[in-house]
């Protein structure tokens, strides 16, 4: 079972809502022995500076679930103080701590810390009492930082949910208690004279403003409001004084203890034989409605400034369109709420969206479960990406559906690492493999004695070293690329491909190379770009057998892009590297020859952007897109997502 299997059974573990958080922190311990080969597993929390075994699978004495040791006596003392996995092939010669090496005796160890609400709150590890063979992999370590990811989004989830549960218990006591005032209590029954007196005040204001109706009675009322209040009360006896009415006026009165008590007023002049001679009315308490409504305005906000995307549907409505979409909804996909809300959110498919799991996604609206894909959808602006979707039924008091809650997450950035890892195990896997093949060949040839000139077979082996080197150096790239945050800034063209013209030629004198821009808006994307860039303009010479290699680079707007074209007069790209871009991926007969193009690819995508290269007899033409920024724009608006790798 390969390494994205696993990845998988460990999404699978934690994906199911509801389930017992230790079950699923037991299962994730088993999956990740199996695929590390380490009979030990173990999850710990640290507090205090003590180190507690919380679950554990393997047959150590000491590290069962209840035992515990001073931190600085156990192995996840270093794992705790890194970034990423600690991963310890020979304990023998590593950092840990002595004593622990005498208490435990573990050989081999690989960890990673667990993080719950931005706090450290203890580790995920595997063990062995013996030391390892082989060092552990890029992808074995990512596989337990990943892990150590799911199990702190699990706890926080769990802490979540019963925070939640404990709200929602206090907020049906506080209903009960509503209600049971409501049952007993009557609004504020009031009248005030021509000189603003109360002349009259119902029993029900002792409950709401703690004041004996008497003790009103005879006062200006203006003397039981707030300054602000007073003078919209004024306004509204006025207007009443004038024989109007007053509806939903809410003012805000001090109680007996100087507390505000917002009140919702309605009232109407008193008149006899056609002359008003005071007011009448009925004051309502809602300052708990008040207090709602703030609450009410806090949490839409929460919601709409989340990362994810939040999205409500009706099931009972044709065609299930969206009802409600959240500001991160409209951050993540490019559309506004007018332009999502009537419609079923398919509009995000497109092309490259797997059939098979829409269809699995639509199987569970069928059945009214809940589900959880990944697919590719679609920007507004038609830029792909990575969407995690998480889809729940919502049920009413009587067992029928009638909403879905769904939250929607840009993952691009980890599907374009994971699709990262595959391809630098694959290419260098294929090409070191036939690389060293030929060195064996060569290495033949002189033992047989059949070798030719031995000039030219050294030669032919130090171009064979070269390539490794150079492979070498680019996966060495896409790893550190990979690694380090994206950084978008504004990008001057003229200066970069002015540099990057002028460090060509340097390099090949023999080469021409002729720069046009034609756009005097700025490139939105990181400093990586140059590198990017450079490969291009290289490949462009490198793989022109002529003599005096022609190059033009020419760059130009298109909207809100701007186009970066890299054109050679060499004999054109081969029919099976273009392939291998124009696809996205390799196959067992279709194989890259390096990592020059899929570095490009990668740094231009991480930007928004997209790659393409195309070539006939007449050469080849690489053709970068990127966004554009003017000297006006901001860069967090003009900046753009990640896109997959290749369209």
């Amino acid at each position: 079972m390969n390494s994205v299997s696993y990845r998988e059974r460990l999404y699978d573990a934690f994906a199911e809502p509801g389930a017992n958080v230790e079950s699923q922190i037991d299962q994730a311990l088993d999956i990740g022995g199996e695929y590390l080969g380490l009979p030990v597993g173990f999850f710990t929390q640290i507090d205090g500076g003590r180190q507690e075994i919380v679950r554990a699978t393997g047959d150590h004495d000491l590290i069962q679930p209840g035992e515990s040791c001073p931190l600085d006596e156990a192995y996840c003392r270093r794992t705790i103080e890194i970034d990423g996995a600690l991963a310890i092939q020979d304990v023998a010669v590593s950092t840990i701590n002595e004593a622990a090496i005498e208490t435990f005796g573990l050989g081999t160890y690989i960890g990673a810390k667990v993080v719950v609400d931005d706090a450290v709150h203890g580790t995920v590890c595997f063990a062995d009492h013996d030391q390892r063979d082989d060092p552990f992999s890029e992808s074995e370590e990512l596989f337990v930082e990943l892990l150590a990811r799911l199990v702190g989004s699990t706890l926080e989830q769990r802490a979540y949910e019963r925070d939640l549960r404990a709200q929602n218990e206090q907020l049906r006591r506080e209903k009960e208690r509503f209600e049971g005032i409501a049952e007993t209590s009557f609004d504020i029954l009031f009248r005030v004279d021509d000189a603003a007196r109360f002349s009259y005040v119902s029993a029900a204001v002792e409950r709401v403003l703690d004041y004996h109706p008497d003790t009103l009675v005879g006062e200006p009322f203006t003397e039981f409001i707030t300054d602000e209040s007073a003078r919209d009360a004024a306004v509204a006896y006025d207007q009443l004084l004038d024989g109007g009415a007053i509806e939903t006026l809410e003012l805000d009165f001090l109680d007996a203890t100087g507390d505000i008590v917002t009140i919702e007023v309605n009232a109407a002049p008193i008149t006899d034989n056609g002359t008003i001679e005071g007011v009448q009315g009925v004051g309502r308490d809602v300052t708990a409605r008040k207090e709602r409504e703030r609450e009410l305005r806090i949490k839409t906000r929460a919601i709409d400034d989340a990362d994810i995307g939040i999205t409500i549907s009706d099931p009972t409505q044709p065609d299930e369109p969206l009802v409600y979409v959240n500001e991160g909804f409209e951050r993540i996909t490019g559309y506004d709420a007018d332009n999502a809300v009537g419609r079923n959110c398919r509009f995000l498919q497109g092309k490259a969206t797997d059939p098979d799991e829409v269809a699995r996604f639509r199987s569970a609206l069928e059945n009214e479960s809940s589900v959880t894909v990944e697919l590719i959808n679609y920007r507004q602006d038609g830029t792909p990406f990575w969407n995690r979707i998480q889809l729940t039924p919502i049920f009413d008091d009587c067992g029928d559906l009638n909403h879905y809650l769904g939250f929607q997450t840009d993952v691009t950035e980890r599907r374009r690492t994971e699709q990262l890892i595959a391809l630098l195990n694959r290419v260098l896997r294929h090409n070191l493999r036939n690389d060293m093949g030929k060195i064996l060949g060569f290495a033949n040839l002189i033992t047989t004695g059949e070798a030719g000139s031995p000039q030219e077979l050294a030669g032919r082996i130090e171009r064979v070293a070269d390539d490794l080197v150079s492979l070498s150096e680019h996966a060495r790239t896409l790893e550190s690329n990979a690694r380090t945050d994206r950084d978008p800034r504004r990008l001057d063209p003229p200066t970069v491909l002015t540099r990057l013209a002028d460090n060509h030629r340097e390099a090949w004198p023999a080469a021409s190379i002729d720069v046009t821009i034609a756009t005097d808006r700025a490139i939105c994307a990181g400093a990586e770009l140059e590198a990017a860039l450079s490969e291009a303009m290289t490949n462009a010479i490198t793989h022109n057998p002529a003599a005096e290699p022609g190059v033009t680079v020419t760059v130009s707007d298109d909207g809100e892009w701007i186009v970066v074209e890299i054109a050679d007069d060499g004999p054109g790209i081969d029919a099976m590297e273009a392939a291998v871009v124009a696809a996205g991926s390799e196959t067992p007969l279709e194989h890259g020859s390096g990592l020059g193009l899929w570095l490009i690819n990668w740094i231009v995508t991480r930007y928004g952007g997209s790659f393409d290269i195309d070539g006939d007899a007449d050469g080849t033409t690489a053709t970068i897109r990127l966004p554009a920024i003017t000297p006006d724009d901001d860069i967090d608006d003009a900046a753009r997502r990640p896109t997959v790798l290749f369209r």
